[in-house]
C-alpha cells in the first residue's frame, strides 16, 4: 500500500512539474542569422524562456519601435495600427521548438510577422482575437520593412512549419500591469508580455491550442 501510495505522489509531483515548466531570463543581442536592419530595429536584451530543466525553450527579440499604418476598421482586432506583414521580431530555438498549433518547429532563427486570421468557417473558435504572429526562416526574410501581402506571407511561413499550415503564435494587446513580465495563464499557456515602443503586447510562447 506504502508503494503504491509513494508511486501516485510521485505521478502527482511528475504531473505538476510539468505544468510548472517554463520561466524567463533575459536573452543577448539579437542572433546574428539575422540581417543587419533587423538585428538593430530589435530591443536588446531580448527574453530567454527556459524549460523545467533549465535548457532555453526558445529566445525572443521584439522591436523598438512598432511600425504603424492608418487604424483598421476590421472586427475583432486588437493591434488595428500594426500594418499586416509588417516584422515585429524574432525568435530562435536552439533545439526543437513548437508553434501554437503544436506543430513542431526545427532548430533556427524565425522572424515573426503580423498578419489577420481571414474571416472563413475555418478559423471560427480558433482565437477570441484574429491577430496573430507567423514564423519564417530568418534566411528568407531579408527586408526590414517589406510587408508582405497574406498569400505571399503564408507561403513563407509553410517553409517554416513544413506543413501545408503556416507556423504562428497568438498576439493580443496586452491588458498588462507590468512590462516586460512572463508567466502562466490559464491551465496551460505561458504568456510574455512585452511593448514595442508604448504599444503594448501580449504573445502565448508555450502551449497548444485546444
Amino acid at each position: 500500500m506504502q508503494s503504491r501510495s509513494r508511486l501516485i505522489v510521485s505521478l502527482f509531483l511528475a504531473s505538476a512539474a510539468a505544468w510548472a515548466q517554463y520561466k524567463s531570463e533575459p536573452a543577448g543581442a539579437p542572433p546574428a542569422e539575422l540581417t543587419a536592419p533587423i538585428g538593430q530595429a530589435l530591443q536588446t536584451p531580448g527574453t530567454r524562456i527556459l524549460n523545467a530543466s533549465g535548457a532555453a525553450f526558445c529566445e525572443v527579440w521584439f522591436r523598438a519601435e512598432a511600425p504603424a499604418a492608418a487604424k483598421s476598421t476590421e472586427a475583432d482586432v486588437t493591434l488595428p495600427t500594426i500594418p499586416t506583414g509588417a516584422l515585429l521580431g524574432a525568435i530562435r530555438f536552439p533545439g526543437q521548438g513548437a508553434d501554437r498549433r503544436g506543430q513542431t518547429i526545427k532548430p533556427g532563427v524565425y522572424t515573426l510577422r503580423y498578419a489577420l486570421q481571414p474571416v472563413t468557417g475555418d478559423h471560427v473558435g480558433a482565437s477570441p482575437q484574429r491577430d496573430f504572429l507567423v514564423l519564417i526562416p530568418a534566411a528568407e526574410d531579408l527586408d526590414l520593412n517589406a510587408t508582405p501581402a497574406f498569400d505571399a506571407l503564408m507561403n513563407m511561413s509553410r517553409r517554416a512549419s513544413g506543413t501545408p499550415h503556416p507556423a504562428v503564435l497568438s498576439i493580443w494587446s496586452s491588458t498588462a500591469e507590468k512590462f516586460p513580465s512572463f508567466g502562466k495563464e490559464g491551465e496551460r499557456d505561458w504568456v510574455l508580455n512585452i511593448k514595442i515602443g508604448e504599444l503594448p503586447l501580449a504573445v502565448i510562447l508555450a502551449g497548444k491550442a485546444e
